[in-house]
Order: C-alpha cells, then sequence, then structure tokens
C-alpha cells in the first residue's frame, strides 16, 4: 500500500531518485526517464478526460471517458513495473507488471471504435476538436514513452509487455481522436506539397 506523508525527502538534492527496489540511479538515466514519460503521458490524459468532462453525457463520450480513466490507472502500473528491476534473487513481494490481459483490452477497444471508421486515404494533421487534438498530442507522448522504454530494454531486462503496451496504446490514442472527430468527418487531412505551389 502506498502511503504519502511527507512530499519532500532531500533525498533526491543530489541528482539521483530511488527505484521500487531500493536502489538508487541518476535521474536522467534510462528507467526513471521512462516511467517519466508514462507518468507525462499519464498527465496529458488527464486533460483529455477534463475536455471530455465539459461534454454533454452523451455515449461515446462517457465510454471514452471511462476508457480513459482505465489507462491512466494502467499507467500507473505500469509506472511501477518501470521503477522495479528485473532481479533474479526472490523479492520479498510479487512486483506488478503489466499483463497481457492488459494488451487485450486495448486491442477489443481498438477494434471496437475502429470498425465505425472509414478508412484513410492520407494522413491526418492533429486538428479537428479539442478533445481530439488532445489525444494526438497524448499519442505522440506515448509514443515518446515507447522510445525511451526500447531504449531502457537495449540496456535492461524489462517486461516486454510494458513495451507492447504502449504501441497499442498510441493506435487507440490515433483511433479515438478520430472518433471525437465525428467519425473522422472532422479530421484535417494532410496536402502533401501544399505550401510549395
Amino acid at each position: 500500500m502506498v502511503k504519502l506523508n511527507k512530499i519532500y525527502t532531500r533525498t533526491g538534492d543530489d541528482g539521483t531518485t530511488g527505484l521500487t527496489d531500493g536502489s538508487r540511479v541518476l535521474k536522467h538515466s534510462s528507467r526513471p526517464q521512462a516511467y517519466g514519460t508514462v507518468d507525462e503521458l499519464n498527465s496529458s490524459l488527464g486533460l483529455v478526460f477534463l475536455c471530455l468532462d465539459n461534454k454533454d453525457t452523451e455515449d461515446t463520450f462517457g465510454e471514452i471517458k471511462v476508457l480513459i480513466r482505465g489507462i491512466q490507472n494502467d499507467l500507473f502500473d505500469l509506472g511501477a513495473d518501470l521503477s522495479t528491476p528485473i532481479s533474479k534473487v526472490k523479492q520479498n513481494y510479487k512486483p506488478l507488471r503489466i499483463t497481457k490481459k492488459q494488451i487485450n483490452r486495448i486491442e477489443k477497444s481498438i477494434d471496437k471504435y475502429n470498425k465505425q471508421l472509414k478508412p484513410l486515404n492520407s494522413f491526418i494533421l492533429p486538428g479537428g476538436s479539442e478533445a481530439a487534438t488532445l489525444l494526438h498530442l497524448s499519442r505522440t507522448v506515448a509514443r515518446r514513452a515507447e522510445r525511451d522504454v526500447s531504449l531502457l530494454s537495449c540496456e535492461e531486462e524489462i517486461n516486454k509487455n510494458s513495451l507492447v503496451y504502449l504501441n497499442r496504446l498510441s493506435d487507440l490514442l490515433f483511433v479515438l481522436s478520430r472518433v471525437l472527430n465525428e467519425n473522422g468527418l472532422n479530421d484535417v487531412l494532410w496536402v502533401p506539397g501544399l505550401n510549395q505551389k
């Protein structure tokens, strides 16, 4: 159980941070970089949720709000996963890890929402509705988190599900952005070379 009763501890004043297993690493090393970007992604999704919270309680908005909240909870699980190095030594506790079940839930959501969209014949620009634009922003942060976790996986052993989860999540955020653009009707299409004429 998490218990926070003191906000500052001064233990990080030397540029290090504590991992879940009690070890300390530099704050700019790959592991804190990875879970830090996941935290940034979670915060960006908080903006999406807030934007949807200001909409009418239409079924689609309500469903997506519930989905976003669930993803935010998953992202805390992912942060815990990434902040806990994989150890060959038996631990006193079972580390929290992203599971295939969480990935399957994301894939089912992609399939559900993508089937109501027409295929794209062009890339789309971030834009349209406010909520869709914020989802595009979250999508790009998800891709950056994926790159950070990929880099970490080259340096240390990680739970491979964490990388797969981020890959699927960025796809879901793209699909949801189109759903919130009137199922793609308000997507802003890229016109190659538009300003070269």
